[in-house]
């Protein structure tokens, strides 16, 4: 695997090296030994799949708070989005700068996104799948969100939703 930093401190773009011959190819996704070696929690133990029909859809963004935050591994595995994270970690030299890449079937990358991060995404393709590996499970007294265009973010999201949940379009505005 390849793995790229991005512009917020500890979210990292996954690439995939794919090991070719007449079949196709090969590829690991995943694997615990090098996600350490690159600092980033390696113990995921749960694994979601979001499924959108509509191209516009909008998810987030959301993030778990303490006890349990979670870290995530999202991959676009049908279709294409355009997948952020929000770095919300106070003392964090990026906390309130976000960061957004295109996540498809077709390029197969994936987005880790560490803990303290709100996560929010926005398909580009209808029927699009995407696949999270989460490094806590899902505790829904936990469970938090921000709205997806605070002013104190300025996401520059490619379009604008179609499709919002109520609980996503009504999250409130950052407070730190």
């Amino acid at each position: 695997m390849k793995f790229t930093a991005t512009d917020l401190a500890g979210v990292m773009i996954v690439d995939i090296e794919p090991l070719e011959d007449e079949r196709g190819f090969f590829a690991r996704s995943f694997c615990a030994e090098e996600f350490a070696a690159q600092g980033l929690t390696a113990g995921f133990v749960q694994t979601n799949i979001a499924f959108n029909q509509t191209r516009g859809t909008l998810r987030g963004l959301h993030y778990q708070a303490a006890p349990k935050p979670e870290p995530k591994l999202v991959r676009c595995t049908r279709g294409a989005i355009f997948d952020v994270a929000v770095d919300l970690r106070p003392g964090s030299p990026t906390h309130g700068r976000w960061t957004g890449h295109e996540l498809s079937a077709d390029n197969r990358r994936a987005l880790y996104v560490p803990e303290g991060c709100a996560h929010g995404l926005l398909t580009l393709e209808d029927d699009s799948e995407v696949c999270y590996l989460m490094g806590a499970a899902y505790d829904g007294a936990l469970s938090r969100g921000v709205r997806w265009n605070d002013p104190a973010f300025a996401i520059d999201w490619p379009a604008a939703p179609l499709v919002i949940s109520p609980r996503d379009a009504g999250f409130p505005d950052y407070a730190p």
